[in-house]
């Protein structure tokens, strides 16, 4: 694994100004609680899983989609995502095959987004294998340091603030679909210029 791209990828999903992935692990993550980690750790691994396959066949240039469509597409699986939550009947997930479908799925565009970052970093390289390996490990690392604050935050409003699990969910999952939903808005601005 190369510790450079390790740390770039760790950096990208942490960066502020790509907050939109930010946002889908939170999306994510709203439904989960603490002693639930294990189920979340899965599901984000699925969403890892995801990217990384439409970011090594995008690197590799066996796909190619417009980056428009992409930067319009992420805020829509970041709005699916969040309104799944809000319109779920139970508070603890019960069946996980959606959301680990919702993950998989909705990781392959995400990984369509930061293919365009990784390959101006990657250049003309011949061997991409332990770039591309250490990229998605440190994603990884990033996106679970998301959920570990997710988690956090849940133990400490749900478990200490006595705060409804369901009203944690409709909160943070309304949120995250309200900053979404803009982001829809002005990707569909940029698509119609």
């Amino acid at each position: 694994m190369d510790l450079m791209y390790f740390e770039l990828g760790w950096q990208h999903i942490l960066n502020w100004e790509g907050y939109d992935h930010i946002l889908f692990v939170i999306a994510l993550s709203a439904i989960y609680v603490v002693n639930e980690w294990k189920k979340l750790l899965v599901l984000v691994t699925a969403f890892t899983l995801g990217h990384s396959i439409t970011l090594a066949l995008s690197v590799l240039h066996v796909i190619r989609v417009s980056s428009s469509l992409v930067e319009f597409l992420i805020p829509v699986t970041i709005c699916i995502t969040a309104l799944s939550n809000i319109l779920r009947k139970d508070e603890a997930p019960q069946h996980l095959q959606l959301n680990y479908f919702y993950a998989l799925f909705f990781g392959l565009i995400h990984g369509l987004g930061f293919s365009n970052y990784l390959k101006s970093l990657l250049g003309g390289q011949a061997n991409i294998v332990k770039p591309l390996l250490g990229f998605n490990i440190g994603l990884e690392f990033g996106q679970i340091l998301i959920v570990a604050v997710v988690m956090l935050a849940a133990g400490i409003i749900v478990n200490i603030g006595r705060v409804g699990r369901r009203d944690w969910n409709m909160f943070l999952s309304s949120a995250t679909f309200g900053v979404a939903f803009l982001m829809v808005v002005q990707g569909v601005r940029e698509l119609l210029k």
